[in-house]
């Protein structure tokens, strides 16, 4: 009975049941630990959705992703604060601090100054700009309820950009790990541009 049951289950419904906390679970990480490519992940996940029959599969994955790097952020924030009060700091703090270079610190600390917590959205679009801004909200002293009313609309505008990715990688192929390996490599690259950008202008100088 047990074995029949299994062999009737459809594979859209594995892949749901398993995708979606996975998603979460692994956005909300990389959220906290700054070393997972969380848009190669939401680009790929978009891409698999596209391809499904299921009706609200792409909504899920941009719920799914969103609500986990909100969740990611506050809790990394919150951590932050933490550390900040504290007399010995905490390791979430020099976390922050030793991936947030002087001089991005220095220009996220202008942005913050001149257009206040706006400047979170940009920060979630812009690779490895998140950070920075986070650690100048935290020297700012940025309440908490001020720093979620910035960060609701920076994650779903995150989660938006990503799935766009991986919606255009899955149009473009038509099997599904066609779509996901060009929408990882799409994602990388975009990562990965400005600091090849910025080794440049240093090696130029």
């Amino acid at each position: 009975m047990i074995l029949s049951t299994a062999a009737t289950v459809p594979p859209e419904a594995t892949q749901q049941a398993v995708g979606y906390p996975s998603l979460f679970l692994l956005v909300l990480i990389g959220a906290l630990v700054p070393v997972v490519p969380t848009g190669a992940l939401v680009s790929s996940a978009a891409v698999v959705a596209f391809h499904q029959t299921a009706p609200f599969s792409l909504l899920l994955v941009f719920v799914v992703a969103s609500v986990a790097a909100f969740l990611g952020d506050i809790a990394l924030y919150w951590l932050g604060k933490r550390g900040m009060g504290s007399k010995n700091g905490s390791r979430w703090l020099q976390a922050l601090r030793e991936r947030a270079p002087e001089d991005r610190l220095k220009q996220a600390q202008e942005r913050l100054d001149t257009h206040g917590v706006t400047v979170l959205i940009v920060s979630r679009l812009v690779p490895a700009g998140r950070i920075p801004v986070m650690l100048a909200c935290l020297m700012a002293r940025m309440p908490m309820r001020q720093f979620i009313r910035g960060d609701v609309p920076a994650c779903l505008a995150w989660a938006v950009t990503y799935q766009l990715i991986g919606i255009l990688g899955g149009s473009l192929f038509k099997e599904p790990w066609e779509g996901v390996v060009a929408a990882v490599v799409l994602t990388l690259v975009i990562s990965g541009a400005p600091s090849v950008w910025r080794r440049v202008r240093k090696s130029a100088a």
